[in-house]
Formats: structure tokens, C-alpha cells, sequence
């Protein structure tokens, strides 16, 4: 499984080309995050300095050492009453500061987090909508929908805990470290001798941990992307009763999960006791040769009692590393994913001079060839392919391209009706994506009114198109939404007309809110026709230059399918219109009929003269209903057909 595949890859728990990268996020909160460091700071004084204090009391106070002098002397009593309030009233003082601290670093470092949070998701969301419809060919929809949440969570969590409990960690390791050797060298040196062995316990803890962790985030996107199949495909599975079958496959891809969970578990629940062992055997060496050296008189109790809390901090920071490292690598995983997506060029843009058509809308495709895949590269001129096309001298392919459009050449009018027919994989729908610019040509062009639509601002070439497809789309919202979609130019009285036009008002009268019905995802409470009418006014409402039908009709009832048929002969009216149809019976009164067999142009001509020829068309037409036919009238019309 690709998905699942690309989330084994952990890498380098640290890369600096990709910190670097992350850290240009936090610029713009500069002042924030310096707040929260430099509160950090502060609080790892203030921390470190509480043991310091109670060597203090003991050697000062409790048990005084004679001739003992401190930084603090000039500040204290020598009132030993008066003293030991004066450091217990500072000790306070210290737990409050660092309250306030703590609470100005989680603030402001998470503020901070969610920020970047809500700039990368932004960033990526932008970056999708740019993309071209092949790019969703090849990357399944919830591998992407796990960039924006998981990932960008992983490096939220890196922000606000991993690297902010690193920067912390050391700090306070550093400072305890050097009061300790500052204190007692030799009490310092015990407390360190047990690190060798820490050191091999976290790295065989790091290891076990780093595949766990492989492991789950394979587990999870196996289980995310089983979920979305057979939740979207719940309605097959219930059809053929393969519920038992599917959760069969579900429990076995959630064991694996838990099983991977599980080592995990056991390597925390093995390491942490381990590394609590290996610090208490280094306090009871500290309060065996410290004790010694209290006894001959070589060190004082408020010494002893300040090493033995001092250590007890110096090994939580160490244990802490191990997991920040898990963190830190998650996140640096994370981010090579999300960069790796940013950085997926955006290959079908507008261009930086355009040029807009002026005409009205003659659509001309003029030696067009196109393929999905193996798609070569063209180093001719490199505006419309008219150098690759010269016997294909100036195209680069290892493989010959397996092409689904060779050599279309045809052209449609402005205000004509043109049907394109033709067997499943012959073409059609391929077409209207290079007409919208879905996909780029490899050869020839598509011109509208003699401009190539690579060289047309894409908004502005598909603000001209209104398209309603086979299966329509409906967005969470409602049902005025989903007619204006956001369009401000597209008033309330223009959304009414649309569905009124579309023999659509009548359903919804009878929705208890109206054009403020809810509609849920999908629009699943809503029929196949009335979604589908409910397309066919957002086209309407939209008021486009061109319509393209494909097999728009195909999924309707036959009560819909009237209401269809008068819409659109309402539709089609003063337009230029592209209608895409298996059935035949749809499209006899189209002004010309443009037959595709193979990626190739077989037949052009109107439903009368396709007969007469007596060709693909014509075999197609005695496979299907000819006692369909309908006399040929007056003026270019549709009529649909409830069949596919």
C-alpha cells in the first residue's frame, strides 16, 4: 500500500535544511516565541537555584558551618529565626516567579504553535487548490487529508513540547551540572558514573521505540485508508453482505496497530523503571561517600542534601530526552512529507501575460493529442506543441506515450449544439478537461476564438464554461449555497430564476426552510435527480458563454427526466453548447454530432447524414433504440434520456 508505504519512513531524528525551513514559520512571531524563551531561561535559574537554598538553611542555620560564606550572607539574618524565613519567604518567591514564567512559555509558545498551525494548514490548502486534476489521479485523498491534520499536528507538537522541553532540558542540565562541580567534584563525578549505562539503556529503549512507532503510523494509515473505502462503499458492502469480511480485514489491520502499540508500551514500561534504578544507585553512592565525607569532616550536610535533590532533577531531563527524540523525529518525518507536497510544482498556471478572447466563442481543437501517462516532454517551441508535432523531433520519452486523444482536429461554433458520442474510453470526457485545462496538451492546441487557452488566465477561461456532470457534487451547506457556490455577482433573485428555469422550485417550496435547507455531505438526503437539478441550476445561475453536458442526464427517474428535458431546451438556448452521451436518443437534434473511436475523430455530421453514411454511427444507432428517433425539427435541442 503506497500510503501506508510512505509513512514508514521516519528519517534523521534532526535535519537542519528542514529545522531551518520550519523556523521561517515562526518569524512572523518573533516577539512571541523570544517571550516564551526567555521566560524559559528565568525559570531554569529559578529552578535550579532551590536546592542551592536549602544548603543554605541546613549549613547556615540548622548546622552551621564555621567560617561558611555565601553570596547571600549580606541579604540574610543572622538572627537564625529570622534567617531561615527570609529563604523560605524567598523559596516561595522562586515557586511563584517560575509559575508566572511557566505559564508566559506555555502561553506564548503554544500561541505561537497555533499560528504556524494555521499558516501551514492555510499554505497547503492553497497548494491543493492549485494543483491539477492529475495530481489527485495519483495521490489518494486520504494521504492528503493527513498532511493537513496529522502531520501539521506532529510538527504543532515539536513547537510547543519537543523542541521548547529540549531547549529547557539542557539548560537545566547544564546548570545543575555546573553548581554540582562547582559544589563537589567528587560528589559530581559519582553522580555521573552511572550515565554510560543510562546512555545504553536509551539507545536500546530509542531503538525499540523508533520501530513501534514505525509500525503505528503504518497501522493507523492502513486503518484510515480502509475506513474510507468501505465507510464511502458502505452501501456495496451491505448489498452483497460482506460486512462480516470487511470487519474480519478491519480487525486484522487494528491488531497490527495494538500489537505495535504494545511494544511500544513495553519499552516505556521497561526503560523508565530501569533509568529510576540507575539514578537511585547513584544518590545512595552520593549519600554513601558523601555521608562518609560529612563524618571526617570533609564536606557539610547542606552539601550532602543539595547533591541528593540535585540529582534527583538531573536524571528527569534524561529520561525526558528519549521521548522528545520520538517527538523531534516524528516531526522532521512529518515535515520532509508536507515539504515534499509544497514543493510538487503547480503545473498547469495561468500565464504571466494573458490574453482574453474577443469573439464570441469559437472553440477550435487543431491537432490535439494528449495522454495520461508517460506524457513526454516538449522542448520545440514550447507553446503549443507545433515543434514536437514535426514527426515528434522535439520530444523526449523514454516510452512511446499511451495515447488517449491522436491528432483531434474539429471545431465548434459559437451558439451551436455538438454532441460528442462514442464508445466508453473513446475520448469524450478527456476532451472537456483539456477544454477546461485540467490537463495540458502534449501536442497541438485548443483555441477559443484564435487564443490558446494556455495563454488565457484559468479563471477567466473556466468562468466561461457552466458544466453539470454525470455525478453531481454537492457541498455541506445549503441549497442556495450549492447553487451560487460563493459567486457574489449571483444575487438571491438569480438563484430563484436558475431553479424556477430548472423546474426546480416546486421541490424546493417544499423543503421546510426553502433555499436555506440544509444540505448534508454530499447532499445525501437528496436524491440522485434532485441533485442532479440542483446542478443543473448552479450551471444556469452562473450564467455561462458554454455549456458541457456530460451524460448529465443519465442517473435521472423518469418524472426528473421530463423536468430535465424542458430545462434544457431552456439551457441550451443562445449558448454554445457540448453535450457528451452514450445514448444516442439524447443528442438526434444536435447540429453536428462528432463521433470518437479510439482517440480519433471516426465521424462528424448531423444525426441524419451519420446515418446516411451508414458508418460507426450508424452500427451504434442499430444497436440501440431506433424506434427512439425523432423527426428532425426545428432549431438545435436536447432531450435526455433516463438511461446511461
Amino acid at each position: 500500500m503506497a500510503s501506508a508505504h510512505e509513512e514508514e519512513v521516519l528519517g534523521k531524528a534532526y535535519d537542519s535544511r528542514l529545522m531551518k525551513r520550519l523556523l521561517r514559520y515562526l518569524a512572523p512571531y518573533k516577539w512571541q516565541v523570544a517571550i516564551a524563551l526567555g521566560s524559559i531561561l528565568l525559570k531554569v535559574g529559578a529552578d535550579v537555584l532551590g536546592p542551592y537554598l536549602t544548603k543554605i538553611v541546613i549549613d547556615r542555620y540548622l548546622a552551621p558551618v564555621p567560617g561558611l560564606h555565601t553570596r547571600f550572607d549580606r541579604f540574610l539574618s543572622s538572627n537564625p529565626f529570622v534567617g531561615i524565613a527570609q529563604i523560605a519567604a524567598l523559596y516561595v518567591g522562586l515557586l511563584v516567579f517560575s509559575f508566572l514564567l511557566e505559564y508566559l512559555q506555555t502561553y506564548y509558545m503554544q500561541w505561537a504553535g497555533q499560528m504556524v498551525m494555521f499558516d501551514l494548514r492555510k499554505e497547503i490548502f492553497r497548494h491543493l487548490q492549485r494543483m491539477h486534476i492529475g495530481f489527485y489521479d495519483k495521490n489518494p485523498v486520504g494521504r492528503l487529508v493527513t498532511r493537513v491534520t496529522s502531520d501539521v499536528d506532529a510538527l504543532n507538537e515539536m513547537f510547543t513540547s519537543g523542541v521548547v522541553s529540549i531547549f529547557e532540558d539542557v539548560f537545566v542540565l547544564a546548570g545543575i551540572v555546573a553548581i554540582m562541580l562547582q559544589m563537589n567534584t567528587k560528589l559530581a563525578l559519582i553522580t555521573f558514573a552511572v550515565l554510560p549505562l543510562i546512555a545504553i539503556a536509551t539507545k536500546i529503549f530509542r531503538d525499540k521505540v523508533r520501530d513501534s512507532y514505525r509500525r503505528i503510523r503504518v497501522a493507523i494509515a492502513r486503518i484510515n485508508a480502509y475506513l474510507q473505502e468501505h465507510v464511502s462503499g458502505m452501501v456495496v458492502l451491505q448489498l452483497f453482505s460482506r460486512e462480516e469480511r470487511a470487519f474480519q480485514k478491519f480487525s486484522d489491520v487494528n491488531a497490527t496497530h495494538m500489537d505495535a502499540f504494545k511494544d511500544a508500551i513495553m519499552a516505556h514500561a521497561v526503560y523508565y523503571p530501569v533509568v529510576e534504578i540507575l539514578s537511585s544507585i547513584a544518590i545512595a553512592c552520593v549519600i554513601w561517600f558523601g555521608g562518609n565525607d560529612v563524618i571526617r569532616g570533609a564536606s557539610t550536610i547542606g552539601i550532602l542534601a543539595a547533591f541528593i535533590q540535585y540529582a534527583q532533577r538531573f536524571f528527569r531531563p534524561i529520561q525526558d530526552f528519549s521521548e522528545k527524540y520520538n517527538i523531534l523525529q516524528s516531526a522532521m518525518a512529518s515535515s520532509e512529507r508536507i515539504f515534499k507536497l509544497l514543493d510538487t510544482p503547480v503545473e498547469i498556471t495561468s500565464p504571466a501575460v494573458t490574453k482574453k478572447p474577443e469573439g464570441p466563442g469559437r472553440i477550435e481543437f487543431d491537432h490535439v493529442w494528449f495522454a495520461y501517462r508517460n506524457i513526454p516532454i516538449d522542448t520545440g517551441d514550447g507553446k503549443n506543441g507545433k515543434g514536437a508535432s514535426r514527426a515528434g523531433a522535439d520530444i523526449h520519452t523514454t516510452t512511446e506515450p499511451d495515447w488517449v486523444l491522436r491528432d483531434l482536429s474539429f471545431v465548434i461554433e459559437p451558439g451551436e449544439t455538438v454532441a460528442i458520442v462514442g464508445h466508453t474510453g473513446a475520448g469524450k470526457t478527456t476532451i472537456i478537461s483539456l477544454l477546461m485545462r485540467f490537463y495540458d496538451v502534449q501536442k497541438g492546441a485548443i483555441k477559443m476564438d484564435g487564443v490558446d487557452v494556455k495563454d488565457m488566465d484559468l479563471a477567466d477561461l473556466r468562468r466561461r464554461f457552466g458544466v453539470v456532470l454525470q455525478d453531481p457534487f454537492l457541498f455541506t451547506g445549503t441549497v442556495e449555497g450549492n447553487i451560487r457556490l460563493g459567486t457574489q455577482f449571483i444575487t438571491d433573485e438569480d438563484v430563484q430564476q436558475a431553479a424556477i428555469d430548472v423546474n426546480l422550485a416546486d421541490f424546493i417550496r417544499t423543503l421546510p426552510q426553502g433555499f436555506k435547507e440544509e444540505v448534508r455531505e454530499r447532499g445525501s438526503t437528496l436524491s440522485t435527480g434532485q441533485k442532479q437539478l440542483i446542478s443543473f441550476a448552479r450551471a444556469l445561475a452562473h450564467n455561462p458563454k458554454i455549456l458541457i453536458l456530460d451524460e448529465a442526464t443519465s442517473s435521472v427517474d423518469t418524472e426528473t427526466e421530463f423536468k430535465v428535458r424542458d430545462a434544457l431546451s431552456r439551457m441550451v438556448e443562445g449558448r454554445t453548447s457540448v453535450v457528451i452521451a452514450h445514448r444516442l436518443s439524447t443528442v438526434q437534434r444536435a447540429d453536428k454530432i462528432i463521433v470518437m473511436h479510439k482517440g480519433l475523430v471516426r465521424e462528424e455530421g448531423t444525426h441524419q447524414q451519420l446515418l446516411a453514411q451508414r458508418g460507426i454511427y450508424y452500427k451504434l444507432y442499430q444497436l440501440q433504440y431506433k424506434d427512439q428517433e425523432i423527426p428532425v425539427g426545428s432549431g438545435p435541442q436536447v432531450t435526455a434520456s433516463a438511461d446511461d
